[in-house]
């Protein structure tokens, strides 16, 4: 449910708690996902700037690098034991994917900044269907790991306090719009802390999107 829907929308915003859960990660130490990062200065500069408005409703995230997630796989394992792990062969098939297919560059539009009940975000929109078919194509060899519908975003931050609705459209409303484009020139194959929901992110697979299919880094 998104703020910027005034009948069916949330009555106000989750705070997070900012925590290790052991109960969910049960000693396994990575998390993995499938991203777009971003580099794009124009887009880097303003998600820093609409942080910097929303700071006093926001858990602040420095270290966590900016980017859309694709695809969330699971708990980065060698071998699979629970249904949210993610063993190195289901990997190993993905990047073989990859390695078969030709992937352009995509040209993703932005819209204006919208919230989950739990955070805000910039809408990104799949026009072109351009990350549809990155998630076809990664599914197709493992179970996506997710609790709520695919929205593509790039997640501005976690609520840190409590805000109705109507106060959280005022905000949405008075951020400037982001830039038109984002565009989309690589995947990577993220991890980051299981224990730290804030944590960087550590790049352990990167795919050029190109016109032709090449070598992965």
């Amino acid at each position: 449910m998104l703020f910027s829907d005034p009948v069916n929308g949330p009555a106000e915003t989750l705070v997070a708690d900012l925590r290790d859960y052991p109960e969910w990660h049960r000693g396994r130490k990575r998390y993995g996902a499938w991203v777009v990062p971003i580099t794009q200065p124009d887009v880097l500069d303003y998600v820093a700037h609409a942080r910097d408005a929303l700071a006093d409703l926001l858990h602040p995230s420095p270290l966590r690098q900016p980017q859309v997630t694709v695809f969330v796989c699971g708990f980065h394992r060698p071998r699979g034991r629970a249904h949210d792990d993610f063993p190195s062969v289901l990997l190993r098939r993905q990047r073989a994917l990859l390695r078969r297919m030709a992937h352009r560059p995509a040209v993703l539009p932005l819209a204006r900044p919208d919230s989950f009940a739990s955070a805000a975000f910039v809408p990104v929109e799949d026009s072109a269907g351009g990350i549809a078919r990155w998630r076809a194509l990664l599914g197709s060899v493992s179970n996506e790991i997710r609790q709520a519908d695919y929205v593509p975003h790039i997640t501005l931050g976690l609520y840190r306090r409590q805000a109705d609705a109507p106060t959280i459209r005022q905000r949405m409303a008075a951020l400037e719009m982001p830039p038109p484009t984002l565009t989309a020139t690589e995947l990577h194959y993220v991890t980051y802390k299981a224990s730290d929901q804030r944590g960087p992110l550590r790049t352990q697979h990167r795919w050029p999107l190109q016109d032709t299919g090449t070598a992965e880094a």
